[in-house]
């Protein structure tokens, strides 16, 4: 029997539950006797057919079954697989039993978390730029930060996102109303500014024909492309935000992975607590991806345009659609901002790093150019002029290895595979000797 790997089991599960008729990308309704007078909501059917990611599960699935005795390597997804340390994993376990004694059992927590967590983020992240802790919201992952800071903004503002990005600004930008219609031609939403970023320019826009809008979702160092944002490209965007009264939701889950002086938060660029929101995560750096944990700072210089202060209505979002996160994930987060704790997540960054090296080198060795890699766990190649869905099916029929096609990340991802470097380091090197073999 094959053993099928499911990148989201949730999802991947809906696509093959037999009681569903399903197309190619997605769930058609299903046959009911009784349907209710409730529309459903608009701005979700202009979402695509399918999520990027369950679509790959059913590829990856429909090779299993024609090739039941394939071993397949899975560098597709973002998942990390190294173990927690032990001295995170310690804690929340310790955490976890005294909720069976009545000295260490603890009940709902603050919604914005736990004050020496947010203390101990605020100094481990932000010493050098002056964020208080009280500007620091704990919470249950970047992703459901993305959300709520949508529900923050509203339906009426106009949003920019780099292409390639990775999904959820899109969506979430869909589901909220903000981002018009399809262009199915083009891949684009009518009402969203594309900022292209690629190789031809240094993967950050050209700010000068960029349309001015009230929102720039921006994300350093990007998922997909793997590109940190350099110092002056920051302090680009953040003249460029004040400049049209833009306010920049700056995602830094990957920061931990900067090894050059890209800057790791952007409130190293002077002016940036004006203009500026950050989301980040313990998941990448920390292997949280299933614990769920991550923060989002709100500096308390940013206003909206009546002055009214921006960390008071998302205080008020938080409260209104969060309890909080979990107090076992809180307690590991404390262990990995301990002294013992960090140096063992550093180990786990620098394992996936060392990963990303083994791709770029077998990579450059076949005269492939690929980016990324050294400032983020994610190797970014380019294939010209072939069709990423194409070069993907490619990859996994003649080497089994599962990647993400670039064209999910947006139309400037077209012609690009993202490869993950995050696997144990056996299945690595075996994905780097497969790709030799295929493209020698």
């Amino acid at each position: 029997m094959y053993k099928l790997l499911i990148c989201n089991s949730t999802l991947s599960d809906k696509l093959f539950d037999p009681g569903c008729l399903h197309t190619s990308f997605g769930i058609r309704k299903e046959k009911k006797d009784h349907y209710t007078n409730v529309p459903r909501n608009a701005n979700l059917e202009k979402l695509p057919k399918g999520y990027l990611f369950p679509e790959i599960s059913l590829r990856q699935h429909q090779h299993l079954e024609q090739h039941p005795d394939a071993s397949l390597i899975s560098l597709g997804i973002g998942d990390t697989t190294e173990p927690v340390p032990d001295i995170v994993t310690s804690r929340m376990a310790d955490f976890a039993s005294g909720l069976s004694t009545l000295e260490g059992y603890r009940g709902y927590g603050a919604e914005q978390g736990n004050k020496e967590l947010r203390k101990a983020i605020a100094e481990t992240f932000y010493k050098d730029v002056n964020v208080k802790d009280s500007e620091v919201f704990v919470s249950d992952g970047a992703q459901c930060d993305i959300a709520r800071l949508q529900l923050l903004l509203g339906s009426r503002v106009t949003a920019a996102v780099q292409d390639p990005s990775f999904p959820g600004y899109i969506d979430t930008s869909v589901i909220i109303g903000q981002a018009g219609d399809l262009d199915h031609e083009t891949g684009r939403y009518h009402r969203l500014e594309y900022m292209k970023c690629g190789p031809e320019n240094k993967f950050f826009p050209d700010l000068r024909r960029t349309s001015s809008t009230d929102v720039i979702f921006f994300c350093s160092p990007n998922n997909p492309t793997g590109h940190a944002a350099t110092r002056q490209q920051l302090e680009q965007l953040v003249k460029f935000a004040k400049d049209n009264g833009s306010i920049i939701v700056f995602d830094s889950a990957y920061a931990t992975y900067i090894s050059d002086d890209s800057p790791r938060s952007i409130f190293e660029i002077p002016g940036a607590k004006e203009v500026a929101v950050e989301i980040s995560s313990f998941s990448k750096f920390a292997g949280f991806t299933g614990v769920r944990l991550g923060w989002t700072v709100v500096p308390s210089e940013l206003c909206f345009s009546n002055g009214f202060p921006v960390i008071h209505d998302f205080n008020r979002v938080v409260c209104t659609c969060f309890n909080g996160a979990s107090n076992i994930a809180q307690a590991g987060g404390l262990a990995c901002l301990s002294s013992e704790g960090f140096e063992g997540v550093r180990t786990r960054v620098n394992y996936y790093k060392e990963n990303a090296e083994i791709l770029l080198d077998a990579l450059a060795s076949l005269n492939i150019k690929a980016y990324g890699g050294q400032n983020a766990p994610y190797v970014w190649v380019h294939f010209p002029g072939m069709n990423s869905w194409e070069v993907f099916d490619m990859i996994l029929e003649k080497a089994n290895i599962i990647t993400v096609p670039g064209c999910g990340f947006g139309p400037g991802g077209e012609e690009f595979l993202r490869i993950s470097a995050f696997g144990h380091r056996e299945s690595i090197l075996e994905a780097a000797r497969r790709l030799k073999a295929l493209f020698s």
